[in-house]
């Protein structure tokens, strides 16, 4: 038993509810850890592992600090730090297991906080036109993720399969991991079994300004940082500086490597190293102020040309809001500041799937095109939308299954023997088609066939599905420590003297120590034992006397003091 817990037991009994509960969840506590009362407490948190655990944590201002510690005490916020992780002792000198953790590490180097250089024209320009291009690979992710979301593995990583289907769709393989990782901390997307599924939260930022998206995603880069890399109030340390920020770290320089890499992305430092002037607000923990980089991105455009051969061209950016629908019925072919779409019967059944009509889709292309909407075009939508909802999917009231029905006697038939339909086990009764499986796996399945499926509710109205509804971010709860905390207060006695003095000899029992005893006699005077702990019960401590080579039992109550004497 270390009697070096005793000091550390008596402040967490002296500290609040609330301390407690931030220095158990600094240290990574299991809320469920078997502690029953503050000298086990105490005892575990100057354990050499677990020392070792929160070292790393440390940042560079913190663990000089507490190399200073060992030599003479601290001053400062990293001295309150310390001692909120129970590291330091009140006097600001490291607990003795804490300063043999530290003894022989490198004194490492403090950050310098003197700001990069700001960037030149030419230099910010190409950070603009990066960020820029993030902005739109990042609404191209969530895009494609809204409708089919991505396959993750283990770790989180987007799997290789799905990263060949980006590929194919125009973006970097070596840049989807970091453009995901940025999704994900604007709270735009979200891993859910294995799976990248956007937010609600994306459906907005779709449809906000590349200007809007980029602060939205800049800001929660930001806020998400380690705490290494922070400085108050709410900013950052010098890009340069990162890879100080946590010393004793053996995994911080990979970790720092992917932070610049976000940094890089979204154009918050240049290729040279400095700093953008859209940079400055973040680096200062103010509210981003994106007024010089909008001023070097291009202009977004709401006008495109409509050509004969079914395709769609945008001279410039297409405002987000309108790029978002027209995707939903053309399928977009190049990206840049002029990007192409193109038509298909395939595409545009997909638009009148999403809820649109004939009428909107027309309505829509014709408000948008700097050149009408072409013939060809039209008779696509009319041929499209003749077609749309021959083939109905609705639920039988009486029998409880989907059936499926149309007018068109060659589609029926068509889906009875249709190969890729036959796990819907699709069995023919009174002119339609019905089966067990749910409505909407059916409606799906056709779909995916290309059949022109439309979901029916019980009433006969015409409904819109969403395939993959929008996810939750799945925020972990904070550890509950109420529990853990009032077990500890329980055990809490008046008399903590006592109760250590037992824990002592219980220790030194287990260990078959010899103990320097100190015994009160009845006439108030005392008297040492040097004596070899072999048993303790029944409120007696029994031992052979090393002096007298005799056996003793001792009340506890008797016993004034107890020490260890080495071996």
């Amino acid at each position: 038993m270390s009697t070096h817990a005793r000091p550390l037991a008596d402040h967490l009994a002296a500290a609040s509810d609330d301390e407690l509960t931030a220095l158990l969840s600094a240290r990574s506590v299991r809320p469920d850890a078997g502690w029953q009362d503050f000298f086990d407490a105490a005892e575990a948190l100057l354990e050499p592992s677990s020392i070792a655990r929160v070292l790393p944590a440390l940042t560079a201002a913190e663990a000089t600090a507490l190399l200073d510690a060992a030599s003479g005490s601290v001053v400062g916020a990293e001295r309150e730090r310390l001692i909120a992780l129970a590291l330091l002792r009140p006097d600001g000198t490291p607990h003795p297991p804490v300063a043999e953790a530290v003894a022989g590490k490198t004194r490492p180097a403090v950050p310098d906080e003197t700001a990069a250089p700001a960037s030149t024209e030419s230099v910010a320009a190409h950070a603009a036109e990066r960020a820029f291009t993030t902005v739109g690979a990042v609404a191209d992710i969530l895009l494609l993720a809204r409708d089919q979301p991505f396959a993750l593995l283990m770790g989180g990583a987007v799997s290789a399969g799905q990263k060949r289907q980006l590929a194919d769709a125009g973006l970097p393989v070596e840049s989807v991991d970091p453009l995901v990782t940025l999704a994900v901390r604007a709270g735009l997307a979200t891993p859910s079994d294995r799976l990248l599924r956007t937010t609600a939260a994306a459906e907005e930022w779709l449809r906000s300004p590349a200007i809007a998206r980029w602060s939205v995603l800049a800001t929660a880069f930001r806020d998400a940082l380690p705490r290494g890399v922070r400085t108050e109030p709410g900013g950052w340390l010098p890009l340069t500086q990162w890879h100080r920020a946590h010393p004793w770290d053996p995994a911080w320089p990979e970790d720092a490597a992917r932070q610049l890499e976000g940094a890089r992305l979204l154009g918050l430092v240049a290729e040279d190293g400095s700093e953008p002037a859209w940079s400055e607000a973040l680096r200062r923990g103010a509210a981003a102020d994106p007024s010089a980089l909008a001023a070097l991105l291009p202009a977004e455009v709401d006008r495109i040309f409509l050509q004969n051969d079914l395709t769609a061209i945008a001279p410039g950016p297409l405002q987000p809001a309108l790029d978002v629908r027209l995707r939903t019925m053309a399928r977009r072919e190049s990206a840049s500041q002029a990007s192409s779409y193109r038509f298909t019967a395939e595409s545009v059944a997909h638009a009148f799937a999403a809820g649109e009509d004939e009428a909107s889709i027309l309505e829509f292309l014709g408000g948008l095109s700097l050149t009408g909407i072409p013939q060809p075009l039209g008779y696509l939508v009319a041929q499209t939308g003749q077609r749309h909802g021959l083939v109905r999917v609705s639920v039988d009231d009486e029998t409880g299954r989907t059936r499926v029905e149309s007018t068109d006697a060659h589609l029926l038939e068509a889906m009875a023997v249709d190969q890729s339909l036959r796990p819907l086990g699709l069995t023919a009764h009174v002119g339609s088609l019905t089966t067990k499986v749910g409505q909407d796996t059916v409606y799906w399945a056709l779909t995916d066939a290309r059949y022109p499926a439309t979901l029916v509710d019980r009433d006969g109205t015409v409904a819109v599905r969403t395939r993959h509804p929008a996810a939750v971010p799945d925020h972990a709860p904070a550890p509950d420590y109420g529990p853990l905390i009032a077990r500890l207060r329980e055990h809490q006695g008046p008399d903590a003297d006592a109760a250590w003095l037992d824990r002592e000899l219980e220790a030194a029992v287990r260990a078959k120590a010899v103990l320097r005893v100190t015994v009160g006699m009845p006439d108030g005077s005392t008297r040492d034992l040097l004596l070899e702990a072999t048993g303790i019960g029944g409120g007696r401590l029994r031992g052979r006397d090393r002096a007298a080579d005799v056996e003793r039992t001792l009340p506890v109550s008797s016993i004034r003091a107890a020490t260890v004497v080495p071996t």
